[in-house]
């Protein structure tokens, strides 16, 4: 690796202006997400000491807004005996004026096999959301039920009525990957339940489910989780693990689930573990971490890797959900670089030399092409095409593309959050959409053309840079 700076880092040349990332090391994914003392905190899968994965400690940041983040100590080392191995993915919950955080120890057996170890679920606590302390009677579960393989973590706690309840993401002794549940009314003491809901078969629903997510959503129950070993369709599940969601109802007296099938959340490349917030206002907003495991990371070399989304804000539109970008990121806009109207077909430039940068764009029904180029080369395109409603997304690193199908429409409209590494792009309100890392050591410009005229409408701004503090 080469030398490195006192930040850590020996090249800036990818890093982010308005995305959580590690001051240095290893992020991956987004864990206790939770509103406490006036503070929005994020907590993730952190290795501060190498830029790859290794014992995972619970990196932090919190912040006011959404919107500008300041990076908080490490909230959970691992080590002790309850963690000795790691300290894996969880949640965070608020109760009598202090901030809940539950989270998976990690065990490996002394085989040097790294396929061969153990999980449990402990808790730790804070009162100012800054120093945490490890429950003293830790694990809160000590294993997993007698049907359940070594599988079994990333606990997510919520509040309903006079209980809390927990769902891990597990695997039963017939590799399936499912759901199990445990109610508690105190968050110390915690009874199994059971499963709650059960993969259909591991190459159509997966052999593990990992980070579940469960809440309710404009009078639906959603249990988001992100699962692995779905096999591979034409245009769907194309990532080497996927992420997605079942709508359905709940009943809190069977603890049953009732649900639809599966669907895709993000149909980019770089999208995995994302997790929820009931924010003070009632929206459900969603982080996840902006890259997948396997997936190409540069920046490693460079002395970091990963990061984590943009927040977006949940809804549910005939059993789909729609995500956006939250509305406090407008506070991201410095300038604005241009507001125009006009027909276009011809191969036009929309945006250049600005490394942050939101695009709005509204456009006629038809087929449309938008690339983003460097000095030298292609780096992506997104291609429509009007006749089966269908966006492609095709990466030039990976020679590789991402598919999404919307619904028709009398305009389509994109909002596209271009950051010094990263895309994300809103078709729709938040339809579909589509999450990507790109790797430019020159600034990126962006290009539209058709195939006929088209109208367009567009707004441009330039974005604030400096949104992440390590201090």
């Amino acid at each position: 690796m080469k030398e490195q700076n006192k930040d850590g880092i020996s090249n800036h040349r990818y890093r982010l202006g308005y995305h959580v990332m590690p001051k240095s090391g290893w992020i991956n994914d987004p864990n206790g997400f939770s509103f406490f003392n006036d503070y929005y905190h994020i907590f993730y899968q952190h290795y501060p000491y190498e830029p790859q994965w290794g014992p995972m400690h619970w990196g932090h940041a919190r912040s006011k807004d959404l919107v500008h983040w300041e990076t908080l100590p490490i909230a959970l080392t691992p080590g002790d005996k309850e963690d000795k191995d790691g300290c894996f993915s969880g949640t965070g919950i608020v109760k009598d004026e202090k901030l809940y955080l539950f989270y998976t120890g990690h065990h490996y057996y002394d085989d040097n096999d790294p396929d061969h170890f153990w999980q449990n679920q402990n808790m730790a606590y804070s009162q100012d959301g800054v120093h945490f302390t490890k429950y003293q009677q830790n694990a809160v579960i000590p294993e997993p039920p007698q049907d359940n393989t070594q599988h079994f973590r990333d606990p997510k706690v919520w509040q309903h009525g006079d209980y809390y309840y927990m769902i891990v993401g597990s695997q039963n002794t017939d590799e399936l990957g499912r759901i199990i549940l445990y109610r508690s009314k105190d968050l110390l003491s915690w009874d199994y339940i059971g499963p709650v809901n059960v993969s259909n078969g591991q190459e159509i629903e997966g052999y593990m489910w990992e980070c579940p997510d469960f809440f309710e959503l404009d009078g639906k129950h959603i249990l988001l989780f992100s699962p692995q070993g779905m096999k591979a369709e034409k245009e769907q599940y194309l990532n080497l693990f996927q992420n997605g969601y079942f709508v359905g109802h709940f009943n809190y007296d069977s603890h049953q689930f009732t649900r639809n099938h599966f669907k895709e959340l993000d149909h980019g490349h770089d999208f995995y573990a994302p997790q929820t917030m009931l924010a003070p206002d009632g929206r459900r907003i969603l982080i996840g971490w902006m890259a997948m495991w396997n997936n190409v990371m540069p920046e490693q070399v460079d002395g970091w890797s990963g990061a984590l989304t943009l927040p977006r804000e949940l809804r549910l539109i005939d059993d789909h959900i729609y995500m956006t970008p939250v509305e406090e990121l407008k506070k991201l806009r410095k300038d604005i670089i241009s507001c125009d109207y006009k027909t276009v077909k011809n191969k036009t430039l929309l945006v250049e030399d600005i490394a942050q940068t939101e695009i709005n764009l509204s456009l006629s029904y038809q087929n449309f092409k938008i690339q983003m180029t460097d000095e030298k080369n292609d780096l992506l395109s997104i291609n429509f095409n009007a006749y089966n409603n269908k966006f492609t997304l095709f990466r030039e690193d990976l020679l590789d593309s991402r598919y999404a199908t919307i619904q028709s429409a009398n305009e389509i409209h994109l909002q596209i959050y271009i950051d010094t590494s990263s895309l994300e792009l809103f078709i729709n309100d938040g339809e579909a959409v589509f999450t990507e890392r790109f790797y430019s050591e020159t600034l990126p410009k962006l290009w539209l053309s058709a195939e006929a005229p088209i109208n367009m409408s567009s707004e441009i701004y330039e974005l604030e840079d400096n949104a992440i503090r390590f201090d």
